[in-house]
């Protein structure tokens, strides 16, 4: 459906005392203020959905960052909607996150609008052999349900630990599955304002890429099919899994995922091991001794430490085996 034209914002966004205009930096861009865009998410989303000088460290599994400027957590498609059309119309920078996994964010925060779809925005209903799920469920969660609808073929996403929408921007897969293969229509935000569904062959699937990414669509939700199964069996493939992620991959431990992209014909763990970095550290940040393609916070790693450490990999990777690593964690804000 059309978003309709948010009028009302303008007033709120609009500095009557002093018309003109003042180059400023994040949300105080121009000739609106922070308290008229307080005002003017907090219309679009409730009060009680919108926070100031949020850490964002509270919301990244890397347990790393400084303050958004304004952080808002919408609970339907139609807020989430409207709290973007906002940020577009005052020009006020913005950012979409989940869960905050595949995420670093600067020390000094970000200067903009954060906007989460997680908790608020993870509504899960199954019916037949169909699931229909917003942005912000876990994949595991969605896993969970499919299992006691005694459904098949999302096991698969059982142990990855992020949101739908996260695995629709990048086609998130494991253990010979993926996204494209359940998905059969996504909800989405386009740059015209429109939330609509789109079928899953227009998704232009492919590996960690999407067209939500490519053509700068916001998720918002998405509808699986699944087939019928045993529960004992899908829960005892849940369960191996889930295992094998234990048992090979640092959970104990914050971290935003796989740090580097896999490069085409390596494992970018074995190459980080073999240039001798297994267990390498810049302050709280390491490599992890478990699995080297993963760069862990031992305590109260910063993310300037990160960065160096990843430069750093890169660096000796290259110079070991001729291979340059390309980050798979996405950094918001100023480095």
């Amino acid at each position: 459906m059309r978003i309709c034209s948010l009028a009302f914002t303008r007033e709120l966004l609009y500095d009557k005392k002093n018309s003109s205009r003042t180059k400023r930096d994040g949300c105080r861009n121009g000739d609106f203020r922070m308290e008229n865009l307080i005002k003017a998410m907090s219309a679009a989303a409730g009060s009680e959905c919108v926070f100031v000088q949020e850490e964002m460290k509270r919301h990244t599994t890397f347990r790393i960052g400084g303050p958004a400027d304004v952080f808002v957590a919408p609970k339907t498609a139609g807020a989430a909607a409207k709290v973007v059309q906002i940020c577009r119309e005052s020009k006020t920078p913005f950012y979409i996150i989940g869960n905050g996994s595949n995420l670093l964010v600067s020390d000094r925060g970000y200067r903009g609008v954060v906007i989460q779809l997680f908790r608020n925005f993870s509504r899960i209903e199954t019916e037949g052999n169909r699931i229909e799920a917003q942005a912000g469920a876990m994949l595991s969660a969605v896993a969970a349900k499919a299992r006691d609808a005694r459904l098949s073929g999302f096991e698969f996403a059982a142990g990855i630990p992020g949101t739908l929408g996260g695995a629709m921007v990048m086609n998130a897969g494991a253990y010979g599955g993926e996204l494209k293969d359940v998905l059969e229509e996504a909800l989405i935000l386009d740059h015209d304002g429109q939330i609509r569904w789109i079928p899953a062959e227009d998704m232009e699937f492919g590996y960690r890429r999407s067209a939500v990414a490519a053509k700068g669509w916001i998720a918002l939700g998405a509808r699986l099919r699944l087939r019928e199964g045993e529960p004992e069996e899908i829960r005892r493939r849940m369960e191996e899994l889930r295992a094998q992620r234990v048992s090979k991959q640092p959970l104990e431990y914050p971290s935003a995922g796989s740090t580097f992209k896999r490069p085409e014909g390596y494992f970018a763990g074995k190459l980080i091991m073999e240039a001798g970095l297994r267990g390498f550290s810049v302050g709280d940040a390491q490599v992890s001794e478990k699995h080297c393609g993963f760069v862990i916070n031992k305590g109260n790693a910063t993310a300037s430490e990160v960065k160096t450490l990843m430069q750093e990999v890169v660096r000796r990777v290259r110079e070991n085996s001729g291979v340059t690593l390309e980050p798979e964690v996405k950094m918001l804000g100023e480095f």
